[in-house]
């Protein structure tokens, strides 16, 4: 891909994430110079979520002494309301792609879940993927429903492993 081309697509994705700003669950219009179908855009824009939101699990995990799971917490709801469009996007269209039986969205949605399982420590990667997942889904059901709370500095949290 070229720098042209890295751009083009870029500002297609932002393009793409302004019109949705009215209403996220809408039908998305990619370019179709640029992407082949919807699920190709999702995939791009999940992309997008996932490659900022390593990067600040990765900061955040290096720079901060708090409990791993607060991390993750405060790290992806930061994120989430610095880029509230993308996320409802995903929320919307992924989960719908992955219910219709898109393979591409359900492993993207299970790659997320795996992502924050781990980093929080509530998962090795010695445990089978779809145990991971399971865990980091119910992880970010958590991390969406439940209200801020504070930790205690030098107290961390024990979790027992899922059974």
């Amino acid at each position: 891909m070229s720098w042209t081309d890295f751009y083009r697509r870029r500002d297609a994705l932002d393009a793409v994430l302004r019109e949705a700003a009215g209403d996220p669950s809408a039908p998305l219009a990619p370019d179709r110079e640029l992407f082949a179908d919807e699920g190709e855009l999702l995939l791009a824009l999940h992309y997008r979520w996932m490659r900022a939101l390593t990067g600040r699990l990765g900061v955040a995990l290096e720079s901060e002494t708090d409990d791993r799971v607060e991390i993750v917490t405060r790290t992806w709801r930061a994120l989430a309301a610095e880029q509230p469009v993308l996320r409802a996007v995903l929320d919307a269209h992924l989960a719908a792609a992955a219910a219709a039986g898109s393979v591409e969205a359900t492993d993207a949605v299970e790659r997320e879940h795996r992502v924050v399982a781990l980093t929080a420590g509530l998962a090795e990667l010695s445990e089978p993927a779809d145990e991971i997942a399971r865990v980091g889904a119910a992880f970010t059901r958590l991390i969406r429903s439940a209200p801020p709370t504070a930790v205690t500095p030098g107290r961390s949290r024990r979790f027992a492993k899922s059974a």
